[in-house]
């Protein structure tokens, strides 16, 4: 098991929590004090150690995940590592609940993907693009959003491209497919690119948050007030309501 050293203070039970506040997450599962993961048909874990993390395996191909997952790109935040995964993911959880969305998007996990050991592949892309959006429906999710995810695999957009653009063209290339609005490009600009400017202010929760904690200000301007650490700021702001 290798040592991944992690500069400053660090709490990985607390960076991780994100994965298991709203119940099991099956591509990313909290088992036993560690955090599991399928890599490339592998099972990854990753568990506390002094100055950092031990993670088995560790080579070329599980790093940049263990190094997302921990929010070691230049950010605490964990982060997805796979830009459909995390397209998914948001629009699974346009509104409805997160623990509702949590547990459709594990029935999608369970039906389309393949465990390995104690955590699950996300589907591939290309398995959605061959599911019929019956399939999708009978997981629960609106036909609505059957039809979003399936358009969203069989589109020709390089999601993987994405990261060489600026926030704005990222947003532009996102918004223009059917489905995904400025909420889930805010979040894919955060979640997966790690973009320090990336401030969700449609988010509920983040609205709560930034009206409890400074009584009253405006999301919008709360931006201003929080730069140039917008996503870090959005970041500690949603794990304080959760964990005061």
């Amino acid at each position: 098991m290798a040592h991944v050293a992690v500069p400053g203070l660090f709490d990985f039970a607390l960076t991780t929590e994100r994965f298991r506040a709203f119940g099991i997450d099956r591509a990313n599962v909290w088992h036993e004090g560690g955090l599991h993961r399928v890599v490339a048909g592998r099972e990854l874990r990753i568990e506390a150690a002094p100055g950092g993390v031990d993670a088995e395996p560790f080579d070329e191909e599980t790093e940049p995940v263990v190094r997302a997952l921990l929010g070691l790109a230049g950010f605490r935040p964990p982060l997805t590592p796979d830009p459909f995964e995390m397209l998914v993911g948001a629009i699974t959880a346009q509104q409805v609940s997160l623990f509702s969305a949590l547990a459709i998007r594990n029935r999608l996990i369970e039906r389309f993907g393949d465990r390995v050991g104690e955590a699950w592949a996300f589907p591939a892309r290309e398995r959605i693009a061959a599911a019929a959006e019956e399939e999708l429906v009978a997981l629960g999710f609106s036909r609505r959003k059957a039809e979003y995810l399936v358009g969203l695999a069989r589109s020709d957009l390089d999601l993987g491209a994405l990261a060489e653009l600026s926030d704005d063209e990222v947003k532009a290339r996102l918004v223009a497919l059917r489905g995904i609005g400025e909420w889930t490009a805010d979040w894919f600009l955060a979640r997966h690119l790690a973009r320090p400017h990336a401030w969700p202010w449609g988010d509920l929760a983040l609205r709560k948050a930034v009206t409890d904690l400074y009584g009253g200000l405006d999301v919008r301007e709360a931006r201003e007030r929080f730069h140039p650490f917008e996503n870090l700021s959005a970041h500690y702001l949603l794990l304080a309501q959760r964990i005061p």
